[in-house]
C-alpha cells in the first residue's frame, strides 16, 4: 500500500495530510479546479510549517488509500472525485461525523473496501489555510467486528498509518466504537458550536454548558441501545477522560463553522437523534431543543 488519495482540506484532512508528507508517503489532495487555483495561491501552513501539496483531480491513477475528510454536506462531491481513483484493491476511509457516511460510500463504491473509522482525541483548528494541532489524536477503524473477512486490508491499511506516523487502533467491535464517536459529537460539537466556546468551557465541571453536554449524550446512549448498540455510562467516562486532554484553547469542528458563518452539521448530529427518536419510540428532548436553536442560528446567520 504506497498511494493515498485525500479528498477534504480542512483542519482534520491537513492534520493528517502533513504526517503522510513528512513520512514521504504518495499523496495526492484531490479537489475540482475552483480549489485546486485557490489552494496553489495560498499554500496550507500546519503548526507553522508550509506544505505544498499534489493537487489531482482525480484521474492520474488508482489509490490503494482514500481519505475522506470532508463535511457531510460535500460527500456528494467528494465521491464524483474519487471515482477515477477508487479500484477494487482500494481502501476507503471516512473519517467523516456521523454513522452513515460508510454506508454512502460501500453503495458508491462496491468494488472497493470501505471501512469504518473515526478520528478520535484531534483538537485541530483552522483559520483561513492555517491549521494548528496539539494532538492529533487517533484513528479507530476496522471492518464492524474485526478480525474480519478483510483482515489483510486492515494490516495494511494500519502499517501505512503507522508508517505516517498516526497512531491507529483496530477495536474487536468498531460498530461500537462508531456509536461512542457519535456520542461525543452530539454533545461537544453542537453544544460548542451553540455557545461558540473553546474545549476549554466544557473541561470546566462548574459550567452549565457540560451538563447539557452530558444530557445529550446520555440520550444518545438510548438510541444505540434501542438500535441494539451497547452504549452505557462506561462510554460517556471515556468520553469526558478524552475530553480532559484536548487543548482548553482549540474549538470542535463545529464550533469554527458556526464561528466563520458557515452550515454547521447539526442534520447529522440533534437532526438524526430526532429522527431515530421518533423511529425507535425513545424521547430525546435535549437534542430537540439543541437542533431548533442551532437549525434557528443558521437562520439568522449574516
Amino acid at each position: 500500500m504506497e498511494r493515498v488519495a485525500l479528498v477534504g482540506l480542512g483542519a482534520i484532512g491537513a492534520g493528517y495530510a502533513s504526517r503522510f508528507v513528512e513520512a514521504g508517503i504518495d499523496l495526492r489532495v484531490l479537489a475540482d479546479a475552483g480549489r485546486r487555483a485557490r489552494y496553489a495561491g495560498q499554500p496550507t501552513i500546519v503548526n507553522g510549517r508550509r506544505y505544498d501539496f499534489d493537487f489531482s483531480d482525480g484521474s492520474d491513477g488508482p489509490a490503494d488509500l482514500a481519505v475522506v475528510a470532508v463535511k457531510r454536506a460535500a460527500l456528494d462531491e467528494a465521491i464524483e472525485l474519487l471515482r477515477p481513483c477508487v479500484t477494487g484493491r482500494t481502501v476507503v476511509l471516512s473519517l467523516l461525523n456521523g454513522i452513515d457516511s460508510e454506508e454512502v460510500l460501500a453503495a458508491a463504491f462496491p468494488q472497493a473496501t470501505v471501512l469504518l473509522a473515526v478520528s478520535v482525541g484531534i483538537d485541530a483548528v483552522r483559520e483561513n489555510r492555517e491549521v494548528r494541532f496539539s494532538s492529533l489524536g487517533r484513528i479507530v477503524f476496522g471492518e464492524p467486528a474485526n478480525p474480519g473477512p478483510h483482515a489483510e486490508a486492515v494490516a495494511e491499511t494500519s502499517d501505512l498509518l503507522a508508517r505516517a506516523g498516526i497512531e491507529a487502533v483496530v477495536p474487536q467491535d468498531m460498530v461500537h466504537e462508531l456509536w461512542w464517536k457519535w456520542l461525543i459529537n452530539v454533545g461537544v460539537n453542537q453544544v460548542s458550536a451553540l455557545i461558540r466556546a473553546p474545549y476549554g468551557v466544557l473541561q470546566d465541571r462548574a459550567n452549565p454548558a457540560r451538563a447539557v453536554m452530558i444530557a445529550a449524550q446520555r440520550e444518545v446512549i438510548g438510541v444505540a441501545n434501542a438500535r441494539g448498540v451497547r452504549l452505557d455510562e462506561t462510554d460517556l467516562d471515556r468520553w469526558l477522560d478524552v475530553l480532559d486532554t484536548l487543548g482548553p484553547q482549540n474549538y470542535t469542528s463545529m464550533a469554527q463553522d458556526a464561528l466563520a458563518g458557515r452550515p454547521t452539521e447539526v442534520d447529522s448530529f440533534a437532526g438524526t437523534m430526532v429522527r431515530l427518536g421518533a423511529e425507535l419510540g425513545v424521547d430525546v428532548p435535549v437534542n430537540t431543543v439543541l437542533y431548533g436553536l442551532l437549525k434557528g442560528a443558521e437562520a439568522v446567520q449574516p
